[in-house]
């Protein structure tokens, strides 16, 4: 686990990500970048109108068997902490998803979560009492811009209900990681066990909900259960271990842009898995996401003295 002094060094680069943690912030990339599978995977594997009952299998039997592997539960005010970052980070977060993909085009939900790095940096002002920085804010303004670019189509719709749940979503996980860095992780809870106690948290708050708005849950055919294992295994237990692990020792801002490769991954698998065109415009888009990507790994300039 890293010691006290490494993060408080990570956090002292002017939110940048110091050269002796690439290595952490490349092992975070790939939880947004399975994330981004998400789309492929609901949409040619799983039981349509379970939106729920996926994140429900998503989420508490991942947690279970990282409670499992790591034999750790919470103790004292952690339990409470735990719950709040689980309903933040994956129960709130997932039900908000979903009804944004449901109620809006995909490209257009995907913008409105994109806006969680900006979300990030004001919070860090608010939460961690950090100094605002207009290098974060334009570069988080960038990469919206620049998924906007890669997923809005042209025919793309608004949907009041839709946009709340894509903004709500933003703001749920923003402030889901936010206060995990503002929280830390107990010395005697490796990320395993800080991830578990996350997405058994979120699924518990997911199943009471499951039941009530969809009921039964679906016929489970060979396909359907191989997506499940996928969203399960890689995009929940792997994933989210990955990111708590990097979220409590890199800077929020530097971990909160990662989330631009999801629609990114989401864009090129609809390109190679499902015939989709990627035109000029769609490029120039991808080239501002990946700028704003490696522009949030980067210190801000310092400012000229006067």
């Amino acid at each position: 686990m890293t010691s006290p002094t490494a993060l408080r060094a990570a956090d002292a680069t002017a939110g940048g990500v110091p050269p002796r943690g690439l290595p952490r912030a490349a092992l975070t990339a790939l939880a947004p970048l399975v994330w981004g599978t998400f789309y492929v995977v609901t949409t040619e594997l799983l039981p349509p109108g379970h939106p729920l009952f996926a994140a429900l299998l998503r989420a508490l039997p991942a947690g279970l068997v990282a409670l499992a592997i790591s034999r750790t539960l919470p103790r004292g005010r952690w339990w409470g902490k735990a719950a709040v970052l689980g309903v933040l980070n994956i129960g709130l977060l997932f039900p908000l998803l979903a009804i944004a993909a449901e109620r809006l085009p995909g490209g257009v939900a995907a913008t409105l979560a994109a806006a969680q790095p900006l979300v990030v940096a004001v919070l860090a002002v608010a939460v961690l009492h950090e100094r605002l920085s207009v290098w974060r804010l334009v570069w988080g303004l960038v990469g919206v811009v620049g998924v906007g670019l890669v997923v809005i189509g042209p025919k793309a719709a608004l949907d009041a209900v839709g946009v709340a749940a894509g903004l709500g979503s933003a703001a749920s996980m923003a402030l889901g990681v936010t206060l995990t860095k503002r929280w830390g992780r107990p010395a005697e809870a490796g990320a395993t066990a800080f991830a578990g106690w996350q997405l058994t948290a979120g699924g518990l708050f997911l199943l009471p909900l499951t039941v009530l708005v969809e009921g039964a849950p679906p016929a489970i055919d060979l396909p359907a259960v191989l997506g499940y294992l996928w969203l399960g295994l890689f995009g929940g237990l792997l994933a989210f271990v990955l990111w708590f692990r990097g979220l409590t020792t890199l800077p929020v801002t530097s971990v909160a842009v990662l989330v631009l490769l999801s629609p990114l991954v989401a864009a090129v698998l609809g390109a190679v898995v499902l015939g989709q065109t990627l035109g000029p415009l769609q490029l120039v888009g991808f080239g501002l996401a990946l700028a704003a990507i490696v522009a949030g790994q980067l210190p801000a300039p310092a400012r000229p003295q006067r």
